[in-house]
């Protein structure tokens, strides 16, 4: 893997949760949450997007990594397109730093019970639940990464 941060991306309809890597690709930390503005869904380039463009430009973010809802059953719903249509658009935006999409099924309910056990629960948990996701979502891929090599 190329030395430097990895930034994971947890898209939903209202916000977009990020979480970064060290430079070494070991572990994945909260960074922001980015909200999504009401029918951008088509538009090229969205708020959130130039805001996620900014943060890899000022962090030198050496790849993006896209959460990807497959549904329990291993299929593809309306939110993977969503998803897979935000991380093309996204990939447009950044060129030429590659952006993967991984499986993020449970992703979010992890998110909620590692949070919900360190006692961050109500609006605290609803403000961090996306950059905690995109956290799981980022160290998953960074560890299958590394059980590859």
């Amino acid at each position: 893997m190329a030395r430097g941060p990895r930034l994971g991306v947890d898209v939903g309809s209202v916000r977009v949760g990020l979480a970064i890597s060290d430079p070494d690709g070991i572990l994945a930390t909260p960074l922001e949450t980015v909200h999504r503005k009401p029918g951008t869904d088509g538009d090229l380039p969205s708020p959130d997007m130039l805001r996620i463009a900014q943060l890899v430009r000022e962090l030198g973010v050496v790849q993006l990594v896209v959460g990807l809802p497959i549904t329990l059953a291993g299929t593809e719903g309306a939110a993977a397109a969503l998803s897979r249509q935000y991380a093309s658009n996204l990939a447009t935006l950044v060129d030429p730093i590659p952006v993967a999409l991984t499986d993020e099924r449970m992703s979010t309910v992890a998110a909620t019970r590692r949070l919900s056990e360190r006692g961050v629960r109500g609006r605290r948990q609803r403000a961090v639940v996306d950059q905690a996701a995109a956290v799981e979502i980022l160290q998953g891929w960074l560890d299958a990464r590394r059980r590859m090599t």
